[in-house]
Protein backbone atom coordinates (compact mmCIF):
# COMPACT_ATOMS: atom_id res chain seq x y z
CA UNK A 1 0.00 0.00 0.00
CA UNK A 2 2.76 2.73 1.32
CA UNK A 3 4.42 1.50 -1.99
CA UNK A 4 1.27 2.35 -4.36
CA UNK A 5 1.20 5.93 -2.38
CA UNK A 6 4.68 7.07 -3.38
CA UNK A 7 4.94 6.11 -6.95
CA UNK A 8 1.17 7.74 -7.38
CA UNK A 9 2.99 10.97 -5.73
CA UNK A 10 5.50 10.34 -8.10
CA UNK A 11 3.28 10.03 -10.95
CA UNK A 12 1.13 13.17 -9.65
CA UNK A 13 4.20 15.42 -8.91
CA UNK A 14 5.02 14.30 -13.11
CA UNK A 15 1.64 15.63 -14.20
CA UNK A 16 0.45 11.55 -14.79
CA UNK A 17 0.93 12.57 -18.61
CA UNK A 18 0.93 9.06 -19.40
CA UNK A 19 0.03 5.41 -17.84
CA UNK A 20 4.00 3.95 -18.01
CA UNK A 21 3.81 4.24 -14.72
CA UNK A 22 1.19 2.35 -14.24
CA UNK A 23 1.60 -0.32 -16.60
CA UNK A 24 0.27 -3.55 -15.39
CA UNK A 25 -0.95 -1.90 -12.08
CA UNK A 26 -4.03 -3.39 -10.45
CA UNK A 27 -6.29 -1.72 -7.49
CA UNK A 28 -9.26 -1.90 -6.11
CA UNK A 29 -11.45 0.58 -7.98
CA UNK A 30 -10.45 2.45 -11.35
CA UNK A 31 -12.64 5.24 -11.80
CA UNK A 32 -12.18 6.39 -15.93
CA UNK A 33 -12.29 9.03 -18.62
CA UNK A 34 -14.29 11.32 -15.81
CA UNK A 35 -13.61 15.32 -15.50
CA UNK A 36 -12.02 15.41 -12.51
CA UNK A 37 -12.48 18.02 -10.05
CA UNK A 38 -9.89 17.68 -7.28
CA UNK A 39 -11.19 20.04 -4.96
CA UNK A 40 -8.88 23.19 -4.88
CA UNK A 41 -11.10 25.39 -7.44
CA UNK A 42 -9.30 24.55 -10.33
CA UNK A 43 -10.87 23.88 -13.49
CA UNK A 44 -11.74 20.19 -14.37
CA UNK A 45 -9.65 17.92 -16.31
CA UNK A 46 -9.65 14.69 -17.65
CA UNK A 47 -8.36 11.92 -15.85
CA UNK A 48 -8.69 8.73 -14.14
CA UNK A 49 -8.74 8.07 -10.33
CA UNK A 50 -7.47 4.85 -8.82
CA UNK A 51 -8.49 3.43 -5.27
CA UNK A 52 -6.34 0.67 -3.09
CA UNK A 53 -8.54 -0.06 0.58
CA UNK A 54 -10.05 3.35 1.78
CA UNK A 55 -7.31 5.67 0.04
CA UNK A 56 -6.89 7.16 -3.43
CA UNK A 57 -4.11 5.97 -4.70
CA UNK A 58 -3.23 8.13 -8.17
CA UNK A 59 -5.09 10.66 -10.23
CA UNK A 60 -3.94 11.18 -14.01
CA UNK A 61 -3.90 8.85 -17.03
CA UNK A 62 -3.62 5.59 -15.60
CA UNK A 63 -2.81 3.99 -19.16
CA UNK A 64 -3.60 -0.03 -19.31
CA UNK A 65 -3.58 0.04 -15.52
CA UNK A 66 -6.71 -2.04 -14.40
CA UNK A 67 -8.83 -3.22 -11.14
CA UNK A 68 -11.32 -5.35 -10.15
CA UNK A 69 -13.93 -2.39 -10.26
CA UNK A 70 -13.87 -0.02 -13.53
CA UNK A 71 -16.30 2.67 -13.54
CA UNK A 72 -16.69 4.46 -17.28
CA UNK A 73 -16.73 8.11 -15.92
CA UNK A 74 -17.09 9.25 -19.28
CA UNK A 75 -19.65 12.34 -19.59
CA UNK A 76 -19.01 12.80 -15.36
CA UNK A 77 -17.61 14.92 -13.03
CA UNK A 78 -15.74 13.13 -10.53
CA UNK A 79 -15.28 15.09 -7.28
CA UNK A 80 -14.67 14.56 -3.56
CA UNK A 81 -17.47 13.79 -1.20
CA UNK A 82 -19.17 16.53 -0.04
CA UNK A 83 -19.35 18.22 3.74
CA UNK A 84 -22.95 18.95 5.37
CA UNK A 85 -21.42 21.37 7.81
CA UNK A 86 -25.05 21.25 9.25
CA UNK A 87 -26.65 18.40 10.10
CA UNK A 88 -29.67 17.33 11.78
CA UNK A 89 -29.58 13.29 11.18
CA UNK A 90 -28.45 12.16 14.36
CA UNK A 91 -31.82 10.39 15.32
CA UNK A 92 -32.13 9.47 11.46
CA UNK A 93 -29.08 7.49 10.90
CA UNK A 94 -29.87 5.93 14.05
CA UNK A 95 -32.81 4.25 12.52
CA UNK A 96 -31.44 4.41 8.96
CA UNK A 97 -28.44 4.19 8.54
CA UNK A 98 -28.09 4.12 4.62
CA UNK A 99 -28.73 8.29 4.80
CA UNK A 100 -30.77 8.32 1.36
CA UNK A 101 -31.23 11.92 1.32
CA UNK A 102 -27.84 12.85 1.64
CA UNK A 103 -26.09 10.11 0.07
CA UNK A 104 -28.08 10.51 -3.46
CA UNK A 105 -26.31 13.85 -3.48
CA UNK A 106 -23.15 12.94 -3.15
CA UNK A 107 -22.99 13.93 0.48
CA UNK A 108 -20.15 11.70 2.34
CA UNK A 109 -19.46 13.74 5.65
CA UNK A 110 -22.00 14.91 8.10
CA UNK A 111 -21.51 17.22 10.76
CA UNK A 112 -23.46 17.38 13.87
CA UNK A 113 -23.88 19.88 17.01
CA UNK A 114 -25.88 23.41 16.39
CA UNK A 115 -26.10 24.14 19.99
CA UNK A 116 -27.36 20.43 21.31
CA UNK A 117 -25.05 17.54 20.62
CA UNK A 118 -26.21 13.83 21.52
CA UNK A 119 -23.41 14.03 24.79
CA UNK A 120 -22.05 14.86 27.38
CA UNK A 121 -25.16 13.72 29.00
CA UNK A 122 -26.45 13.44 32.55
CA UNK A 123 -28.68 10.72 33.47
CA UNK A 124 -31.92 13.42 33.44
CA UNK A 125 -30.59 14.95 30.11
CA UNK A 126 -31.04 11.34 28.81
CA UNK A 127 -34.48 10.67 30.42
CA UNK A 128 -34.93 14.33 28.48
CA UNK A 129 -34.33 13.03 25.16
CA UNK A 130 -35.90 10.05 25.92
CA UNK A 131 -39.24 11.71 26.14
CA UNK A 132 -38.99 13.96 23.78
CA UNK A 133 -38.80 10.84 21.47
CA UNK A 134 -41.24 10.38 18.26
CA UNK A 135 -41.88 8.05 15.75
CA UNK A 136 -38.42 7.06 16.01
CA UNK A 137 -37.62 5.58 19.44
CA UNK A 138 -34.17 4.58 20.52
CA UNK A 139 -31.88 3.14 23.28
CA UNK A 140 -29.56 5.90 25.12
CA UNK A 141 -26.59 3.25 26.04
CA UNK A 142 -23.73 6.32 25.81
CA UNK A 143 -22.74 8.78 27.78
CA UNK A 144 -20.51 11.07 25.91
CA UNK A 145 -20.02 12.86 22.80
CA UNK A 146 -17.49 10.54 21.38
CA UNK A 147 -19.26 7.69 22.53
CA UNK A 148 -22.14 8.81 20.25
CA UNK A 149 -20.09 8.91 17.45
CA UNK A 150 -18.51 5.38 17.64
CA UNK A 151 -22.58 3.80 18.69
CA UNK A 152 -23.49 5.35 14.61
CA UNK A 153 -19.61 3.67 13.94
CA UNK A 154 -20.40 0.45 15.37
CA UNK A 155 -24.14 0.28 13.78
CA UNK A 156 -23.35 1.00 10.88
CA UNK A 157 -23.74 4.01 8.41
CA UNK A 158 -23.33 4.76 4.86
CA UNK A 159 -21.69 8.53 5.82
CA UNK A 160 -19.13 9.44 7.87
CA UNK A 161 -19.48 11.72 10.68
CA UNK A 162 -18.56 14.60 13.10
CA UNK A 163 -20.02 16.77 15.57
CA UNK A 164 -19.27 20.23 17.68
CA UNK A 165 -20.08 19.88 21.27
CA UNK A 166 -22.94 22.41 21.66
CA UNK A 167 -22.96 25.09 24.32
CA UNK A 168 -26.60 24.78 24.72
CA UNK A 169 -25.56 21.06 26.16
CA UNK A 170 -23.05 21.32 28.65
CA UNK A 171 -25.06 24.34 29.82
CA UNK A 172 -28.16 21.91 30.44
CA UNK A 173 -25.71 19.28 32.32
CA UNK A 174 -24.15 22.08 34.89
CA UNK A 175 -26.97 24.85 35.16
CA UNK A 176 -30.07 23.16 33.90
CA UNK A 177 -33.36 25.10 31.95
CA UNK A 178 -32.71 28.48 33.87
CA UNK A 179 -31.91 32.08 33.22
CA UNK A 180 -29.09 32.99 35.03
CA UNK A 181 -25.50 33.42 34.79
CA UNK A 182 -23.64 29.84 35.32
CA UNK A 183 -21.37 30.01 38.88
CA UNK A 184 -17.67 30.15 38.06
CA UNK A 185 -17.75 26.48 39.58
CA UNK A 186 -20.49 25.43 36.94
CA UNK A 187 -18.65 27.51 34.57
CA UNK A 188 -15.56 25.49 35.41
CA UNK A 189 -17.25 22.61 34.69
CA UNK A 190 -18.42 23.39 31.15
CA UNK A 191 -14.69 24.10 30.33
CA UNK A 192 -13.89 21.04 31.67
CA UNK A 193 -17.15 19.16 29.69
CA UNK A 194 -15.90 20.77 26.74
CA UNK A 195 -12.17 19.59 26.91
CA UNK A 196 -13.23 16.32 26.82
CA UNK A 197 -15.48 16.36 24.02
CA UNK A 198 -12.37 17.94 22.00
CA UNK A 199 -9.78 15.04 23.65
CA UNK A 200 -12.68 12.60 22.00
CA UNK A 201 -12.53 14.50 18.54
CA UNK A 202 -15.22 17.07 18.60
CA UNK A 203 -14.66 19.50 16.23
CA UNK A 204 -15.31 22.74 18.47
CA UNK A 205 -18.36 24.22 20.33
CA UNK A 206 -21.56 25.01 18.75
CA UNK A 207 -24.39 27.51 19.83
CA UNK A 208 -27.70 27.94 18.79
CA UNK A 209 -28.36 31.22 20.59
CA UNK A 210 -32.33 32.55 19.74
CA UNK A 211 -33.33 29.22 21.58
CA UNK A 212 -33.70 28.82 25.48
CA UNK A 213 -31.95 28.29 27.33
CA UNK A 214 -29.22 28.80 24.64
CA UNK A 215 -29.73 32.32 25.11
CA UNK A 216 -29.47 32.19 28.88
CA UNK A 217 -25.43 32.32 28.03
CA UNK A 218 -23.65 35.45 28.19
CA UNK A 219 -21.07 36.13 25.80
CA UNK A 220 -18.39 36.15 28.36
CA UNK A 221 -19.96 31.92 29.26
CA UNK A 222 -19.34 31.53 25.21
CA UNK A 223 -16.19 33.09 25.31
CA UNK A 224 -14.80 30.76 28.05
CA UNK A 225 -16.11 27.41 26.53
CA UNK A 226 -14.22 28.60 23.10
CA UNK A 227 -10.94 29.44 25.32
CA UNK A 228 -11.36 25.50 26.23
CA UNK A 229 -11.76 24.47 22.70
CA UNK A 230 -8.80 26.35 21.55
CA UNK A 231 -6.69 24.71 23.39
CA UNK A 232 -7.36 21.78 21.46
CA UNK A 233 -7.35 23.95 17.87
CA UNK A 234 -11.25 23.25 17.39
CA UNK A 235 -13.18 26.10 15.88
CA UNK A 236 -16.92 27.99 17.37
CA UNK A 237 -19.68 27.78 15.28
CA UNK A 238 -22.96 29.49 15.57
CA UNK A 239 -26.20 30.30 15.08
CA UNK A 240 -25.97 33.97 16.10
CA UNK A 241 -28.33 35.08 18.56
CA UNK A 242 -30.22 37.00 16.11
CA UNK A 243 -30.85 36.88 12.38
CA UNK A 244 -33.48 39.67 11.65
CA UNK A 245 -33.69 43.01 13.53
CA UNK A 246 -30.73 42.94 15.60
CA UNK A 247 -28.47 40.65 12.61
CA UNK A 248 -25.63 43.29 12.66
CA UNK A 249 -25.79 42.99 16.19
CA UNK A 250 -25.01 39.33 16.32
CA UNK A 251 -22.55 38.99 14.12
CA UNK A 252 -20.54 41.19 16.07
CA UNK A 253 -20.92 39.30 19.17
CA UNK A 254 -19.49 36.60 17.04
CA UNK A 255 -16.57 38.18 15.84
CA UNK A 256 -15.74 39.19 19.66
CA UNK A 257 -15.97 35.59 20.63
CA UNK A 258 -13.73 34.67 17.45
CA UNK A 259 -11.46 37.44 19.12
CA UNK A 260 -11.41 37.16 22.31
CA UNK A 261 -10.80 33.31 22.56
CA UNK A 262 -8.52 33.54 19.50
CA UNK A 263 -10.71 30.60 17.93
CA UNK A 264 -11.83 30.46 14.63
CA UNK A 265 -15.63 30.91 14.17
CA UNK A 266 -18.43 30.14 11.51
CA UNK A 267 -21.93 31.38 11.21
CA UNK A 268 -24.66 28.70 10.74
CA UNK A 269 -26.82 29.61 7.68
CA UNK A 270 -25.87 32.73 6.96
CA UNK A 271 -29.33 34.91 6.72
CA UNK A 272 -31.42 38.39 6.76
CA UNK A 273 -34.76 36.61 8.07
CA UNK A 274 -37.51 39.39 7.57
CA UNK A 275 -38.24 41.59 4.61
CA UNK A 276 -37.20 44.45 6.45
CA UNK A 277 -33.87 43.18 7.14
CA UNK A 278 -32.57 41.98 3.62
CA UNK A 279 -31.19 44.85 2.72
CA UNK A 280 -28.56 44.03 5.91
CA UNK A 281 -26.72 41.05 3.72
CA UNK A 282 -24.52 43.55 2.63
CA UNK A 283 -23.37 45.02 5.91
CA UNK A 284 -22.97 41.45 7.43
CA UNK A 285 -20.61 40.51 4.48
CA UNK A 286 -18.43 43.52 4.84
CA UNK A 287 -18.47 43.44 8.55
CA UNK A 288 -17.11 39.36 7.99
CA UNK A 289 -14.29 40.13 5.73
CA UNK A 290 -12.77 43.19 7.81
CA UNK A 291 -12.51 40.59 10.47
CA UNK A 292 -10.75 38.43 7.60
CA UNK A 293 -8.68 41.28 6.69
CA UNK A 294 -7.73 41.77 10.44
CA UNK A 295 -6.06 38.28 10.49
CA UNK A 296 -9.30 36.15 12.10
CA UNK A 297 -10.95 33.09 10.63
CA UNK A 298 -14.78 33.75 10.11
CA UNK A 299 -16.75 31.79 7.72
CA UNK A 300 -20.25 30.76 7.13
CA UNK A 301 -22.99 27.56 5.64
CA UNK A 302 -26.06 28.11 4.05
CA UNK A 303 -28.85 26.23 2.57
CA UNK A 304 -30.06 27.21 -0.42
CA UNK A 305 -33.80 28.05 0.36
CA UNK A 306 -35.76 30.80 0.87
CA UNK A 307 -37.54 29.38 3.82
CA UNK A 308 -36.12 28.02 7.09
CA UNK A 309 -37.34 25.30 9.26
CA UNK A 310 -37.34 25.02 13.24
CA UNK A 311 -40.23 25.13 15.71
CA UNK A 312 -42.91 27.87 17.00
CA UNK A 313 -40.31 28.46 20.00
CA UNK A 314 -39.14 30.55 17.49
CA UNK A 315 -42.16 32.31 17.31
CA UNK A 316 -42.51 33.08 21.17
CA UNK A 317 -40.44 34.92 23.50
CA UNK A 318 -37.51 33.44 25.10
CA UNK A 319 -38.85 34.19 29.02
CA UNK A 320 -42.20 31.76 28.35
CA UNK A 321 -39.70 29.02 27.56
CA UNK A 322 -37.69 29.33 30.75
CA UNK A 323 -37.07 25.89 32.11
CA UNK A 324 -38.01 23.85 29.20
CA UNK A 325 -40.49 22.19 27.78
CA UNK A 326 -42.96 21.34 30.28
CA UNK A 327 -42.58 24.96 32.00
CA UNK A 328 -43.21 26.58 29.01
CA UNK A 329 -46.37 24.82 28.22
CA UNK A 330 -47.61 24.87 31.84
CA UNK A 331 -47.53 28.35 31.22
CA UNK A 332 -49.11 28.83 28.49
CA UNK A 333 -52.52 27.59 29.92
CA UNK A 334 -52.22 30.77 32.15
CA UNK A 335 -54.61 33.49 30.28
CA UNK A 336 -52.36 36.54 31.87
CA UNK A 337 -49.46 34.60 30.54
CA UNK A 338 -51.32 34.08 27.30
CA UNK A 339 -52.30 37.52 26.44
CA UNK A 340 -48.58 38.62 26.96
CA UNK A 341 -47.10 36.30 24.43
CA UNK A 342 -50.30 37.18 21.97
CA UNK A 343 -49.40 40.70 22.37
CA UNK A 344 -44.77 39.87 21.87
CA UNK A 345 -46.15 38.17 18.74
CA UNK A 346 -48.11 40.59 17.39
CA UNK A 347 -46.22 43.76 18.18
CA UNK A 348 -42.35 43.01 17.69
CA UNK A 349 -40.54 44.87 19.82
CA UNK A 350 -36.57 45.39 20.10
CA UNK A 351 -36.48 42.92 22.38
CA UNK A 352 -38.42 40.42 20.55
CA UNK A 353 -39.12 39.85 16.75
CA UNK A 354 -41.54 36.66 16.27
CA UNK A 355 -40.37 34.52 13.61
CA UNK A 356 -44.20 34.55 12.69
CA UNK A 357 -43.55 38.47 11.79
CA UNK A 358 -40.31 37.81 9.88
CA UNK A 359 -42.55 35.02 7.70
CA UNK A 360 -45.24 38.22 7.55
CA UNK A 361 -47.67 36.56 9.13
CA UNK A 362 -49.56 33.25 9.58
CA UNK A 363 -49.38 32.41 6.08
CA UNK A 364 -46.15 32.14 5.56
CA UNK A 365 -45.41 29.23 8.42
CA UNK A 366 -46.27 25.93 7.05
CA UNK A 367 -46.86 23.33 9.75
CA UNK A 368 -44.40 20.13 8.96
CA UNK A 369 -43.71 17.87 11.74
CA UNK A 370 -46.06 16.62 14.72
CA UNK A 371 -45.28 14.43 17.75
CA UNK A 372 -49.44 13.68 18.67
CA UNK A 373 -50.58 11.83 15.15
CA UNK A 374 -54.22 13.61 16.22
CA UNK A 375 -52.63 16.53 15.23
CA UNK A 376 -50.96 15.34 11.98
CA UNK A 377 -53.94 16.08 10.01
CA UNK A 378 -52.67 19.87 9.75
CA UNK A 379 -49.56 18.50 8.25
CA UNK A 380 -48.88 20.56 5.23
CA UNK A 381 -51.18 23.37 5.85
CA UNK A 382 -50.09 27.02 7.19
CA UNK A 383 -50.37 28.68 10.53
CA UNK A 384 -53.69 30.96 9.17
CA UNK A 385 -55.24 28.14 7.65
CA UNK A 386 -54.86 26.06 10.50
CA UNK A 387 -56.31 29.17 12.84
CA UNK A 388 -58.90 29.61 10.38
CA UNK A 389 -60.30 25.81 10.74
CA UNK A 390 -60.25 26.27 14.51
CA UNK A 391 -61.59 29.74 14.10
CA UNK A 392 -59.24 31.09 16.95
CA UNK A 393 -56.97 34.13 16.08
CA UNK A 394 -53.98 32.74 14.88
CA UNK A 395 -51.58 33.54 18.49
CA UNK A 396 -53.71 31.67 20.17
CA UNK A 397 -53.86 28.58 17.60
CA UNK A 398 -49.51 28.63 17.85
CA UNK A 399 -49.86 28.20 21.55
CA UNK A 400 -52.75 25.54 21.70
CA UNK A 401 -50.79 23.51 18.93
CA UNK A 402 -47.07 23.54 21.62
CA UNK A 403 -49.36 22.59 24.63
CA UNK A 404 -51.40 19.66 22.44
CA UNK A 405 -48.19 18.44 20.54
CA UNK A 406 -46.09 17.77 23.56
CA UNK A 407 -43.60 19.32 21.44
CA UNK A 408 -42.11 22.70 20.09
CA UNK A 409 -44.23 21.69 16.83
CA UNK A 410 -41.92 21.75 13.65
CA UNK A 411 -42.89 24.14 10.74
CA UNK A 412 -41.47 26.06 7.98
CA UNK A 413 -40.97 30.01 8.28
CA UNK A 414 -40.42 31.60 4.49
CA UNK A 415 -38.57 34.36 5.18
CA UNK A 416 -35.97 35.24 3.40
CA UNK A 417 -34.65 36.79 -0.20
CA UNK A 418 -34.09 34.56 -3.31
CA UNK A 419 -31.50 37.68 -4.45
CA UNK A 420 -30.00 37.21 -0.75
CA UNK A 421 -29.03 33.25 -1.45
CA UNK A 422 -27.65 33.89 -5.14
CA UNK A 423 -25.26 36.51 -3.02
CA UNK A 424 -24.64 33.96 -0.52
CA UNK A 425 -23.73 31.72 -3.09
CA UNK A 426 -21.56 33.57 -4.56
CA UNK A 427 -19.30 34.28 -1.53
CA UNK A 428 -16.19 32.03 -1.70
CA UNK A 429 -16.30 31.77 2.23
CA UNK A 430 -19.54 30.20 2.41
CA UNK A 431 -19.72 26.50 2.62
CA UNK A 432 -23.19 24.45 2.49
CA UNK A 433 -24.83 23.11 5.06
CA UNK A 434 -28.63 21.18 4.99
CA UNK A 435 -29.79 22.48 8.62
CA UNK A 436 -31.88 19.01 7.82
CA UNK A 437 -32.26 15.27 8.86
CA UNK A 438 -31.24 12.56 6.00
CA UNK A 439 -34.24 10.20 5.26
CA UNK A 440 -35.44 8.09 2.99
CA UNK A 441 -38.86 8.51 1.02
CA UNK A 442 -40.52 5.26 3.25
CA UNK A 443 -41.51 3.99 6.23
CA UNK A 444 -41.51 6.15 9.24
CA UNK A 445 -39.91 9.30 7.61
CA UNK A 446 -43.67 9.81 5.92
CA UNK A 447 -45.43 9.96 8.90
CA UNK A 448 -43.96 13.74 9.20
CA UNK A 449 -43.04 16.14 6.41
CA UNK A 450 -40.28 18.25 6.25
CA UNK A 451 -38.26 20.89 4.65
CA UNK A 452 -36.84 19.94 0.87
CA UNK A 453 -33.40 20.81 2.17
CA UNK A 454 -32.87 17.65 4.01
CA UNK A 455 -33.64 16.00 0.05
CA UNK A 456 -32.21 18.74 -2.32
CA UNK A 457 -29.85 21.41 -0.65
CA UNK A 458 -26.87 19.79 -2.38
CA UNK A 459 -28.17 18.85 -5.91
CA UNK A 460 -29.68 22.19 -5.86
CA UNK A 461 -26.46 24.09 -6.37
CA UNK A 462 -25.19 22.86 -9.19
CA UNK A 463 -29.16 22.29 -11.18
CA UNK A 464 -29.97 26.11 -9.86
CA UNK A 465 -26.86 28.41 -9.29
CA UNK A 466 -24.83 26.94 -11.89
CA UNK A 467 -26.58 24.96 -14.48
CA UNK A 468 -29.93 28.00 -14.55
CA UNK A 469 -28.37 30.95 -13.42
CA UNK A 470 -24.79 30.69 -13.65
CA UNK A 471 -23.73 32.30 -10.26
CA UNK A 472 -20.81 30.35 -9.95
CA UNK A 473 -18.68 27.74 -11.73
CA UNK A 474 -18.53 23.65 -10.70
CA UNK A 475 -15.47 23.88 -9.88
CA UNK A 476 -16.09 26.60 -7.49
CA UNK A 477 -18.68 24.82 -6.61
CA UNK A 478 -16.85 21.53 -5.81
CA UNK A 479 -14.37 23.56 -3.52
CA UNK A 480 -16.53 24.99 -1.37
CA UNK A 481 -18.24 21.97 -0.68
CA UNK A 482 -14.89 19.80 -0.08
CA UNK A 483 -11.53 21.16 0.70
CA UNK A 484 -13.25 24.38 2.25
CA UNK A 485 -15.31 23.17 4.76
CA UNK A 486 -12.35 19.90 5.45
CA UNK A 487 -9.94 23.11 5.83
CA UNK A 488 -12.27 25.26 8.53
CA UNK A 489 -12.88 21.78 10.38
CA UNK A 490 -8.59 21.03 10.03
CA UNK A 491 -10.08 17.59 9.05
CA UNK A 492 -6.87 15.51 7.67
CA UNK A 493 -6.80 13.85 4.36
CA UNK A 494 -10.16 14.49 3.40
CA UNK A 495 -11.89 17.47 1.15
CA UNK A 496 -10.20 16.85 -2.11
CA UNK A 497 -9.32 14.09 -4.88
CA UNK A 498 -5.36 13.64 -4.46
CA UNK A 499 -3.13 10.17 -3.55
CA UNK A 500 -3.00 9.98 0.24
CA UNK A 501 -6.56 11.30 0.77
CA UNK A 502 -9.46 9.10 1.69
CA UNK A 503 -11.32 7.59 -1.18
CA UNK A 504 -14.84 9.33 -0.56
CA UNK A 505 -15.68 10.23 -4.09
CA UNK A 506 -18.51 11.43 -5.99
CA UNK A 507 -19.54 10.68 -10.08
CA UNK A 508 -22.64 12.52 -10.81
CA UNK A 509 -23.93 13.97 -14.21
CA UNK A 510 -23.65 17.95 -14.43
CA UNK A 511 -26.55 18.20 -16.97
CA UNK A 512 -29.08 15.89 -15.43
CA UNK A 513 -27.97 16.38 -11.23
CA UNK A 514 -31.37 17.41 -9.67
CA UNK A 515 -33.13 18.22 -6.38
CA UNK A 516 -37.05 16.83 -6.63
CA UNK A 517 -37.80 18.28 -3.12
CA UNK A 518 -40.55 20.80 -3.24
CA UNK A 519 -41.76 22.21 -0.19
CA UNK A 520 -45.50 20.64 -0.52
CA UNK A 521 -43.50 16.82 -1.71
CA UNK A 522 -40.46 17.30 -0.25
CA UNK A 523 -39.67 13.38 0.25
CA UNK A 524 -38.66 13.01 -3.16
CA UNK A 525 -34.38 11.66 -3.94
CA UNK A 526 -32.31 14.23 -6.27
CA UNK A 527 -31.30 12.66 -9.21
CA UNK A 528 -28.02 12.88 -11.52
CA UNK A 529 -25.55 11.26 -8.81
CA UNK A 530 -24.26 7.92 -10.41
CA UNK A 531 -21.34 6.44 -7.57
CA UNK A 532 -20.42 7.39 -4.30
CA UNK A 533 -17.92 6.10 -2.27
CA UNK A 534 -17.13 6.26 0.75
CA UNK A 535 -13.68 5.31 2.68
CA UNK A 536 -13.32 3.18 -0.92
CA UNK A 537 -16.67 1.45 -0.02
CA UNK A 538 -18.85 1.46 -2.92
CA UNK A 539 -22.04 2.96 -1.14
CA UNK A 540 -23.97 4.46 -4.58
CA UNK A 541 -24.13 2.32 -7.34
CA UNK A 542 -25.64 3.46 -10.93
CA UNK A 543 -27.63 5.56 -8.54
CA UNK A 544 -28.68 3.25 -6.13
CA UNK A 545 -27.71 2.11 -2.70
CA UNK A 546 -25.92 -0.93 -2.33
CA UNK A 547 -26.45 -1.68 1.39
CA UNK A 548 -23.00 -0.68 2.31
CA UNK A 549 -21.65 0.63 5.62
CA UNK A 550 -18.73 2.35 5.61
CA UNK A 551 -19.19 5.40 7.44
CA UNK A 552 -16.75 6.44 10.43
CA UNK A 553 -16.06 8.43 13.13
CA UNK A 554 -13.88 11.75 11.90
CA UNK A 555 -12.37 13.68 14.59
CA UNK A 556 -11.37 17.11 14.99
CA UNK A 557 -7.69 18.49 15.77
CA UNK A 558 -7.56 17.72 19.66
CA UNK A 559 -8.18 13.53 19.39
CA UNK A 560 -5.99 12.57 21.98
CA UNK A 561 -5.51 9.08 19.33
CA UNK A 562 -4.40 11.21 16.61
CA UNK A 563 -0.98 10.70 16.49
CA UNK A 564 -1.08 6.99 16.68
CA UNK A 565 -4.12 6.83 14.11
CA UNK A 566 -5.13 7.14 10.64
CA UNK A 567 -7.05 10.34 11.27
Amino acid sequence: MLKKLAAAAFAALAGCSGGSENAGERYDVIIRGGTVYDGSGSPGMAADVAIEGDRIVAVGDLGDANADTVIDAEGRAVTPGFINMLSWAVVDLIHDGRSLGDISQGVTLEVFGEGVSWGPLSEEMKDGFKERQSDIQYDIPWTTLGEYLEHLETKGVSPNVASFVGATTVRMHEVGYENRAATPEELASMQELVRDAMREGAMGVGSSLIYAPANFASTEELVALNEAAAEFGGMYISHIRNESHQLLEAVDELIQIAREAGIPAEIYHLKASGQSNWNKLDEVVAKVEAAQAEGLRITADMYTYPASSTGLDAAMPLWVQEGGYEAWAERLQDSDVRARVAEAIENPSAEFVSGITNAGGPEGVLLVGFKNPELRKYIGKTLAEVADERGKPYTETAMDLVIEDGSRVQVVYFSMSEENIAKKVALPWVSFGSDGGSMAPEGLFLEQSTHPRAYGNFARVYAKYIRDEGVITLEEAVRKMTSLPAGNLKIKDRGMLAPGYYADVVVFDPEAIQDKATFAEPHQLAVGVDHVFVNGVHTLRDGEHTGAFGGRVVRGPGWEGRESASE
